[in-house]
């Protein structure tokens, strides 16, 4: 079996292709990589200017090694093979959108150190129970979940009562799966 690439050759890779450094880059793209980036390795906390950073489509399995991105707003780890959602805690003060969808999530355990997310993609995981659904209640600024093909959203569209059981356990929402959320005020 291969080894991964590292993130380290993936930033070496991205300088030569885009001519600059990634350390003053705002967006920075380490997608579908061969072989698969498994490993978020230090080489991430050069990263402090990105605003932007995308690692999707690899074969991470943790997310770690958050601590320099201290301007980051959007982080996409879709189509990965990740777990949980510790490691977040460094970019708690700062992030607004997390892109999380086609992993192995079951549980929602450390997405409250998340204080500014307001954008939450996270379909088709392995989320089955209200109980760590309602922790997306501790994301206090949380207007736009997807969640569509988790067995928990499976379960309840299927019953007609999604959009209503969504609306009570998360105050915040606005829109959820695309569609807007109707409160009566």
């Amino acid at each position: 079996m291969s080894k991964g690439t590292s993130i380290k050759d993936a930033l070496s890779n991205w300088e030569k292709e885009n001519e600059k450094k990634a350390a003053e880059a705002e967006e920075v793209k380490l997608c579908a990589k061969f072989p698969p980036i498994e490993k978020m390795d230090a080489s991430l906390s050069t990263l402090s200017a990105c605003v932007k950073l995308s690692l999707s489509t690899n074969a991470i399995e943790k997310i770690t090694n958050l601590n320099g991105l201290k301007n980051i707003k959007i982080l996409s780890l879709a189509r990965n093979n990740i777990k949980n959602l510790n490691g977040l805690e460094a970019v708690g003060e700062t992030l607004e959108e997390l892109w999380i969808s086609y992993n192995l999530l079951e549980k929602l355990k450390g997405v409250h150190v998340l204080k500014k997310l307001k954008i939450l993609m996270m379909s088709n995981n392995a989320v089955k129970d209200w109980g760590e659904f309602n922790k997306l209640a501790d994301c206090q600024n949380l207007t736009e979940l997807v969640f569509v093909g988790n067995p928990l959203e499976i379960t309840h569209s299927e019953a007609g009562d999604w959009q209503d059981k969504v609306k009570v356990a998360i105050p915040s929402l606005k829109k959820c799966d695309s569609q807007p959320i109707i409160r009566d005020e």
